[in-house]
């Protein structure tokens, strides 16, 4: 399909382009911007007056539940729910039911993910076998099958020379390490972030330090293996701050923050809302500002949704026994857009925390409207105002603390290689 879209305001941060201009799709690519090529006929013509036309949303970690869980969420349902949140390419996590080992269960989902057409997805390999922290997988071979990354998800490796040798193969690989930062003899059953309100609830705390220690002692040992790592999930002011001086020092590290951690704190837990138990857990509001703080000057290269759709029972349970998570790639985009207004980000530097730079960090080919690149689109209007609720999400899992919310900034139209998967209608 040849796709002309006119009069929308071009925002495409890995190019610097930022103009209201007209955009050609031809060939499941972008074909040219402002003028059509020799011959162009448009099979659709899309008005984008008063709209932003930008690059397909990047999200760089976003659990799909299949296989293993379809109860909560299937490959079909979440990439449609991307679709309508203007993503075109997730990243999803091993830590499937199997757990992605083996290139076989890669296999498995990127074929289902073909037949459901509506996102690209990519996988990140499991860094251990079951990801039990003993055994290194086989990393070579997830490597052919397509892992962009290698992470022992939220399986956090306490013993330190396991740690060093799995950098060290890595780095040997030329993959990048996700790590997840909390130490598990730290966060023990603990549920909430510790400080006043975990103590008035009588919940058991998860303390700052948890994260922290995490950091620094892979900070030493990323400088000492020269692995290529990237922080998921930060939380703590403290843990950015560290970030930002290991990047200032010249370590090869990144880092991002899931979007709810820039919106709540755990004030907003109140009277034990289970749709506010995250891992990790909503910190302090010193906590918020920091992280705030860190995606405006940089140290913070990107934000993700940390997309988590759950069953109606698993949030029905006293708050420390729910399951951590939110369903939450329809409302990234209306929520970081909120951070242009409450923090003078400039809308051309959010939009590339959510599209060139995790693009960057994953390694692939995504996140830019070049000409000759695919034509991976996201059209918004952002104007318009919406209410958040259970109906209007595409997503299997309608677990959310923003149910209810009013947001400003609303996607009408994604385009994934040249076809239209979503429109407002």
């Amino acid at each position: 399909m040849n796709i002309q879209i006119k009069n929308g305001r071009l925002i495409d941060p890995a190019n610097a382009v930022d103009e209201v201009t007209d955009l050609y799709i031809q060939d499941n690519k972008v074909a040219a911007l402002a003028r059509a090529p020799a011959g162009f006929q448009a099979d659709l013509v899309i008005d984008a007056e008063n709209s932003i036309v930008c690059p397909g949303l990047v999200d760089i970690r976003a659990r799909l539940r299949e296989p293993g869980h379809e109860h909560k969420g299937t490959i079909e349902s979440e990439t449609q729910a991307a679709a309508h949140g203007g993503v075109t390419t997730l990243c999803t996590p091993p830590d499937t039911d199997p757990i992605i080992d083996t290139p076989a269960v890669v296999d498995l989902i990127q074929h289902r993910v073909l037949k459901a057409g509506k996102c690209n997805v990519v996988n990140l390999g499991a860094l251990t076998v079951g990801l039990e922290g003993h055994q290194l997988s086989e990393i070579a071979r997830l490597k052919q099958a397509g892992c962009v990354g290698i992470t022992n998800s939220y399986n956090y490796i306490s013993d330190a020379k396991v740690m060093r040798l799995a950098m060290e193969y890595v780095a040997s690989l030329d993959m990048t390490l996700f790590l997840h930062a909390q130490d598990q003899s730290l966060v023990a059953q603990g549920c909430a972030h510790e400080g006043e309100i975990s103590t008035r609830l009588g919940l058991e705390g998860i303390s700052e330090s948890a994260e922290t220690i995490a950091v620094s002692r892979d900070l030493i040992l990323i400088e000492q293996t020269g692995v290529r790592a990237h922080f998921c999930q930060l939380s703590t002011a403290n843990a950015v701050k560290m970030i930002a001086r290991a990047q200032h020092d010249g370590l090869p590290v990144t880092a991002d923050v899931a979007i709810h951690h820039l919106h709540l704190t755990d004030m907003d837990i109140g009277y034990f809302n289970s749709q506010c138990h995250v891992s990790p857990p909503l910190r302090s509001r010193r906590d918020l500002e920091g992280l705030r703080s860190s995606v405006c000057n940089g140290a913070v290269t990107t934000i993700c949704s940390d997309h988590q759709p759950h069953d109606v029972d698993a949030k029905l349970a006293p708050f420390a026994q729910t399951e951590p998570g939110i369903s939450s790639i329809e409302t990234l985009l209306p929520l970081s857009l909120r951070l242009v207004e409450e923090t003078g980000l400039s809308l051309s530097g959010l939009i590339a925390k959510l599209s060139c730079e995790p693009a960057k960090v994953l390694g692939i080919d995504a996140g830019t409207l070049g000409v000759g690149s695919q034509a991976d689109v996201c059209i918004f209007d952002p104007e318009s105002y919406w209410t958040v609720s259970e109906q209007n999400f595409q997503s299997q899992g309608k677990n959310s603390p923003f149910i209810g919310w009013e947001l400003k900034g609303r996607v009408t139209h994604t385009i994934l290689g040249g076809e239209l998967v979503y429109q407002l209608n």
